[in-house]
């Protein structure tokens, strides 16, 4: 893998745009987007990379969220916009764009992960706390010449080249519309859509703690470039099929209340068997919202879902109100997150899974 380029590369860019900060559509920049972890030393050798390169290959983890596509699409709309050649991909096979994100503009641009080199020239991820994550794509983005990620996970170790990681970021969305920025790029309204998709997604529609006032300030500017945040929301989180109210259902009867963990702050926890998919006819992508239902309980501090696979393993997901920070307890599981929402892999039955959840709670 090459080596990171210096701070003083060309300060020339794709059909001439300049490579420092520049103003979007004639205004000032706007300020505080980021906390300020991230410098102009930080983003110059990412942009004079992008100048540099023939093709770009842009990828996110697979079973991807909005705040991950979104965030590939919208980088893939705007280099597309300088002249660059792109390709946009995730690790998955089959490649499944999630039906609630199948408005996203930028689709055209999205190849299967077979189609992207093996060795790419440069290759940007989006939202990837692991390189595992990346799935089929892991071996290529380790082969590449340059590999830049960009991420806002605070449990993201730093598997690249060149490293634009902001954990007070609220969502790798951010980070981009600062990349698009810098590469002089306006917004239009398909950026907007994809990058307002990501904020959305991320914040909980602007729910959670993470959200700052720079957040609305983003938001504000996304909306005024074209975006239909009333059809955005419909399609995210008030559209499912009959088959999920049915895996829902299940999942609900199911969940058990758990007073005593998390130092007795409480766990609810649930699991939807691989069977349950197959006998409703619903894709694995569709239930990630199901633990937006399951953390309603009062009763609990903590929540816990566990998905199965075909393979039998189990994708766990947990979120938290603000007094436990479930990133520490699903590290110990070999997974990470954000403190207030995390995840694992575990190849243990449920019972053992749990158990192990429970023991990384107590232990803090």
């Amino acid at each position: 893998m090459a080596a990171q380029q210096a701070a003083g590369a060309p300060a020339t860019l794709v059909a001439g745009v300049p490579a420092l900060p520049s103003p979007r559509n004639g205004q000032a920049a706007p300020q505080g987007l980021t906390d300020g972890g991230l410098v102009d030393a930080d983003w110059q050798p990412v942009l004079a990379a992008i100048g540099a390169a023939s093709s770009v290959d842009l990828v996110c983890h697979v079973l991807p969220d909005g705040d991950a596509l979104g965030s590939a699409l919208a980088a893939g709309i705007a280099l597309r916009s300088l002249g660059v050649e792109v390709r946009v991909s995730f690790g998955d096979d089959p490649q499944v764009v999630p039906a609630s994100l199948g408005f996203l503009p930028g689709q055209e641009l999205l190849v299967p992960a077979s189609a992207v080199p093996d060795r790419p020239e440069l290759l940007i991820t989006f939202d990837v706390a692991d390189a595992r994550r990346l799935g089929l794509l892991q071996t290529k983005a380790e082969a590449a010449e340059t590999l830049v990620v960009i991420d806002h996970h605070a449990s993201n170790g730093g598997f690249g080249t060149h490293l634009l990681i902001d954990p007070a970021a609220p969502a790798t969305a951010v980070l981009v519309d600062e990349l698009l920025r810098r590469l002089g790029v306006p917004l239009d309204a398909a950026i907007a859509t994809c990058l307002y998709t990501g904020v959305a997604t991320d914040t909980g529609s602007f729910r959670y703690s993470a959200t700052t006032p720079a957040t609305h300030e983003l938001a504000s500017r996304l909306l005024a470039a074209g975006v239909r945040h009333d059809l955005i929301s419909r399609r995210l989180w008030d559209t499912q099929s009959f088959g999920y109210l049915k895996v829902l259902a299940a999942a609900l009867d199911r969940a058990v209340l758990d007073p005593e963990a998390a130092d007795g702050l409480g766990l609810v926890w649930t699991w939807v068997p691989w069977a349950d998919l197959v006998r409703h006819g619903v894709l694995p992508e569709e239930i990630e919202g199901l633990i937006d239902v399951v953390r309603k309980a009062s009763e609990a501090e903590t929540t816990l879902v566990l998905k199965e696979d075909p393979d039998g393993s189990l994708r766990g997901s947990s979120r938290a109100k603000g007094a436990v920070n479930v990133a520490a307890a699903c590290g110990a599981l070999g997974g990470g997150g954000h403190a207030y929402a995390a995840g694992f892999t575990s190849h243990d039955p449920v019972p053992d899974t749990v158990a192990r959840f429970r023991a990384a709670l107590r232990a803090g």
